[in-house]
């Protein structure tokens, strides 16, 4: 595994995380915690310790099975990032709330169900301007900073093309970007990396295999269930995705290595992202992201230089 630092936070991360929305069983599977604490403990054997996860994978069901594993011991080996905002009611339904009252008890519900005294990163979760725009919210979170409940802020944008939240960062004291960011959307590099740079923001890439679509698994003409969640992509753009992902298979990818692993490793080579985010359903999934690891160099800006 390899390491980066993660901008102005100073946290030293893996380059791959394990992403979690899945334990929230939105991915057509429940997770249970002898699951989740099997996908944990291989990641923790392949040197990751960056886990993202959100008040809304589940009612903070992928955070408890997180705390459930958490509460194992260990926890000063772990840099856990989740996100406020949410509040789920059924899958994929959802109301939102950023104002300052309530996203306190978003902090202390997080809190409770990680089983943890602090949050090393907490994100504003892919709200519109206008909440983003609300000093109240941020003083509040700086008290929290202050109070050691948080360690760092963060903004996943929920527009990987907002360069408004981005622009903003250094004035509300948020050291993190979250973006989606792969092979087959490269928004971000056009305004919110250079800002990134500009600021030195650390960069989570979220969605880095496009949904699975850059997985390998999935031919032009792949038809997905009713429980899946791609099942609700817009059938246009999923035929095109699917038909640009097997021109980059054959024209991109050096034959003979894992797609998944080439396209995490693809965005891993840009200067302004820091990790990656992955989702996994089992432990042999988590090996084959750390993979990707095996296939950057480490002259990346965010290195990480051992003292």
């Amino acid at each position: 595994m390899k390491y980066r630092r993660l901008g102005k936070t100073n946290l030293k991360v893996s380059v791959i995380g394990v992403g979690t929305w899945q334990f929230g069983g939105e991915w057509g599977k429940p997770f249970n915690q002898e699951e989740a604490n099997a996908i944990l403990d291989q990641a923790k054997a392949c040197g990751i310790n960056l886990i993202d996860t959100a008040e809304c994978y589940g009612d903070h069901t992928s955070e408890s099975l997180i705390g459930g594993y958490l509460a194992r011991g260990g926890r000063e080996n772990w840099i856990v990032a989740t996100k406020f905002g949410h509040h789920f009611h059924a899958n994929f339904t959802r109301t939102n709330d950023y104002t300052a009252k309530d996203v306190l008890k978003q902090l202390e519900a997080s809190l409770r169900a990680l089983r943890t005294d602090y949050i090393d990163l907490y994100q504003f979760h892919s709200g519109p301007d206008e909440a983003f725009d609300n000093d109240e919210l941020w003083t509040m979170l700086d008290k929290q900073v202050q109070a050691g409940k948080i360690r760092h802020l963060g903004t996943s944008i929920a527009s990987n093309d907002n360069l408004h939240q981005t622009e903003a960062s250094s004035r509300i004291s948020s050291q993190v970007i979250q973006v989606v960011y792969n092979r087959l959307d490269r928004k971000p590099e056009e305004r919110v990396f250079p800002s990134c740079i500009r600021q030195d923001l650390g960069v989570l890439a979220r969605v880095p295999l496009a949904s699975g679509y850059l997985s390998g698994k999935y031919k032009p003409g792949a038809v997905f269930a009713d429980n899946d969640v791609r099942h609700r992509h817009d059938k246009e753009q999923t035929a095109a995705k699917l038909q640009e992902a097997e021109r980059i298979r054959q024209n991109e990818v050096p034959q003979g290595m894992n797609m998944a692993t080439w396209a995490l490793a693809w965005c891993l080579k840009h200067p302004a992202v820091t990790a990656v985010i992955p989702g996994c359903k089992s432990p042999e999934q988590v090996v084959a992201n750390a993979a990707a690891a095996d296939y950057i160099g480490d002259s990346h800006p965010q290195a990480w230089k051992q003292p």
